[in-house]
């Protein structure tokens, strides 16, 4: 196959299991990063080509250039991959100058950035009629009322624009216990410049999350999909998947798919939802418009979402498939969910025994592969390097 996959960001395991997906297909990848520092799924055996480009953010004209440069030189239109959410807002806010050169799912420019947004996408929810956790805006008038009766503690402030949080405090949102907190809180955001809002938790544990991970073709319709769910995320409670398991959720493709379809969505999708302990209702907590941190485990069972991508573009679809049986396989990053289970035990939120029987499953790990090993080694590297500069700063 003459185009070749453009994969962005490669600093961290998304963009090492999108190389490795496509790459065992025997297409021609290509890492795109803007520095060689830490840029292991570069090092995969899968990876066919490496460049360097502007910093996305700091130099973002030079970046959109640098990759209109490269993909004039191409016989053939590259396959636009994007493997994180700031990499994916920037090529959102260019998608009409992108398309002139690459292939890429999304047609209308705007609606990535809106569904990853959460004040947009909290709005896209109501109007298709799906559940969110309720939220106070911070001004609205009476809003210490209104978060005591209506949100109540302890609550969550959170950003519209998570990737720039995140970046910003290095946490997707804080958890506050009292009004003290949440002032403390406010004030935090309001130094940043960042934008944020209150919403209520919906009650259950980690084990309560679960994903809807699609792909939607050019016309709107799921074509591939499967559900999941997280049993252990990093930082606890509120964080990234360390710990997740395919397990078949037939509630989750009626709601999940006909929003998607309904917004007019196209390219994979990732819905998160929260079940309600209390109800065993679903709400929608955030979408991932870009490949997922448990891809390698979707791979595993059958769903290569690169691939999918990949494939469509080139106006060579597969055909479509779910899997809807729960194939008992688990996503593992050891290294996080080491120190998640750390935090899970020190808050008595689960018993070494809770966490030893869920080894027992097959796993698709994050980075290590026994055929493709390079990577992990040179992850490993980077963690010792930073351990000795943390080290070394003490003293």
């Amino acid at each position: 196959m003459k185009n070749k996959a453009v994969i962005l960001g490669n600093n961290y395991y998304i963009g090492l299991s999108a190389i490795r997906g496509l790459g065992k297909e025997g297409i021609h990848t290509v890492a795109v990063d803007y520095s060689e520092e830490e840029r292991y799924g570069a090092a995969s055996k899968y990876c066919s080509e490496k460049i360097i480009v502007p910093h996305y953010k700091d130099e973002t004209e030079g970046f959109i250039q640098g990759l209109i440069d490269f993909a004039k030189k191409q016989d053939e239109k590259p396959v636009l991959i994007p493997c994180h959410d700031t990499y994916l807002e920037v090529i959102d806010a260019y998608l009409d100058r992108i398309k002139e050169y690459y292939l890429i799912p999304q047609s209308e420019q705007g609606l990535a950035t809106e569904v990853m947004n959460k004040d947009t996408l909290h709005a896209l929810a109501i109007e298709h009629g799906v559940r969110v956790p309720e939220i106070v805006r911070i001004n609205e008038p009476n809003l210490e009322e209104r978060v005591e009766q209506d949100i109540k503690f302890p609550c969550l402030v959170k950003p519209f624009d998570s990737p720039t949080f995140v970046h910003t405090f290095r946490r997707k949102l804080f958890k506050v216990h009292n009004m003290q907190e949440l002032h403390e809180a406010l004030e935090k955001a309001k130094q940043k410049e960042l934008e944020v809002f209150i919403q209520r938790i919906i009650p259950g544990f980690d084990d309560h999350m679960y994903t809807f991970d699609a792909y939607l073709n050019q016309n709107s319709k799921v074509t591939h999909w499967t559900t999941c769910q997280k049993l252990r995320q990093y930082p606890i409670n509120f964080g990234a998947s360390v710990y997740t398991i395919q397990k078949h959720t037939p509630e989750l493709f009626e709601i999940g798919s006909k929003f998607l379809e309904g917004i007019n969505y196209k390219g994979f999708a990732e819905i998160e939802f929260k079940k309600d302990e209390e109800t065993g209702e679903f709400y929608l907590i955030e979408i991932n418009a870009r490949i997922t941190n448990f891809n390698q485990m979707l791979y595993k069972v059958g769903l290569n979402f690169p691939y999918i991508t990949y494939r469509e573009m080139i106006g060579s679809p597969l055909e479509p498939k779910a899997v809807t049986e729960n194939t008992n396989r688990a996503f593992w990053y050891g290294y996080e969910d080491l120190l998640a289970v750390r935090d899970y035990i020190k808050t008595k939120q689960l018993k070494v025994s809770d966490v030893l029987k869920t080894f027992r499953r097959p796993k698709a790990y994050a980075i290590w592969s026994w055929s493709d090993p390079k990577p992990a080694f040179v992850f490993g590297g980077i963690i010792i390097k930073k351990v000795f500069r943390k080290v070394f700063r003490r003293k």
